[in-house]
């Protein structure tokens, strides 16, 4: 679900560029004049609240009746929180102000000026800060639902494959070597020169997957791991296209990781077509938004419609 942290982290901004600061702002008057409008599982959604919702989406230049949108969106909000508490979700400030300050230097802001524009449109930098905690806490609950959901099995994978007049697919199984050239953290300025040409080296030299530890045990810190069985759609994605373009026998180019420098040995590789395949391809079918949006609207419906929500 590393992918659909990506894509709900990228729904809880809007696009700095079109920010247009308005005239006035929500004083501090006004919020104490604040109603509640809704009661969402005995927590309160107040005209505030909306207001600053609406606030927040005439900056994101959406159209239509904006306060009811930002009812709506606000009574969602609630639900999620109080899913989050259930949950036992706790979001830190520490993540926040880091998610807030991030933002604002993405669109080269200090979070003083950011904090500015947010005030002077109506939106307060509390509300972004809130609406950027609950995403940050929806989307650990939405990742708790999808492993409690678990994946896809292979022989129902298989099935909801051949009930769609499809084969069942081939892919390319590798037997993999993984060789680590270590460099310790406090190392990394001083030897990482050293330690890239002692990897060159020794992937120069690399003929096959049986002789390697050979090779290592005259080299210092060097630590060799078979990875065993690995079908091409697990792959790593920052290791699969060197894998990929790498012969039988031959190793990849040597790439800086936080452990020091590497290389993966391609001792074999071969096409299979087999239950694991299917499931693997059957899971990876369609995109990653899709299903992180078809997970977030069932599960916002079951909360709904379970919820005891009150309109004043």
């Amino acid at each position: 679900m590393t992918s659909l942290k990506a894509r709900l982290v990228a729904a809880s901004v809007f696009v700095l560029s079109t920010l247009v600061p308005l005239a006035t702002g929500i004083d501090t008057a006004w919020a104490q004049k604040s109603e509640i409008r809704y009661i969402v599982n005995n927590m309160p959604v107040t005209s505030y609240d909306i207001a600053r919702r609406a606030a927040f989406l005439r900056l994101q230049r959406r159209s239509g009746n904006l306060n009811q949108i930002a009812a709506d969106e606000m009574v969602d909000q609630a639900l999620k929180i109080v899913e989050m508490k259930r949950l036992r979700i706790n979001v830190s400030k520490a993540q926040v102000d880091q998610a807030f300050a991030n933002f604002a230097k993405s669109n080269r802001l200090t979070t003083s000026q950011l904090t500015q524009i947010l005030g002077q449109a109506g939106v307060t930098a509390a509300h972004f800060k809130e609406y950027v905690m609950v995403q940050i806490g929806w989307n650990q609950a939405l990742g708790a639902r999808f492993r409690a959901e678990g994946p896809v099995g292979e022989q129902d994978a298989v099935r909801r494959m051949l009930e769609q007049g499809g084969t069942k697919p081939t892919a390319t199984e590798y037997m993999l070597q993984q060789v680590i050239f270590v460099v310790p953290a406090s190392e990394r300025n001083k030897i990482m020169g050293q330690r890239k040409r002692e990897a060159e080296a020794m992937r120069a030299r690399f003929n096959g997957c049986n002789d390697t530890q050979t090779f290592a045990k005259g080299l210092i810190d060097v630590t060799v791991r078979s990875l065993g069985r690995i079908l091409e759609p697990e792959l790593p994605p920052e290791w699969a296209p060197m894998i990929k373009k790498t012969k039988i026998g031959g190793a990849t180019g040597i790439r800086e990781t936080e452990r020091g420098v590497e290389f993966i040995g391609i001792c074999n590789a071969r096409e299979v077509s087999d239950d694991r395949v299917a499931q693997l391809t059957f899971s990876n079918e369609g995109s990653t938004d899709e299903k992180a949006k078809e997970l977030d609207g069932k599960y916002l419906k079951e909360l709904r419609e379970n919820a005891r929500i009150i309109k004043r």
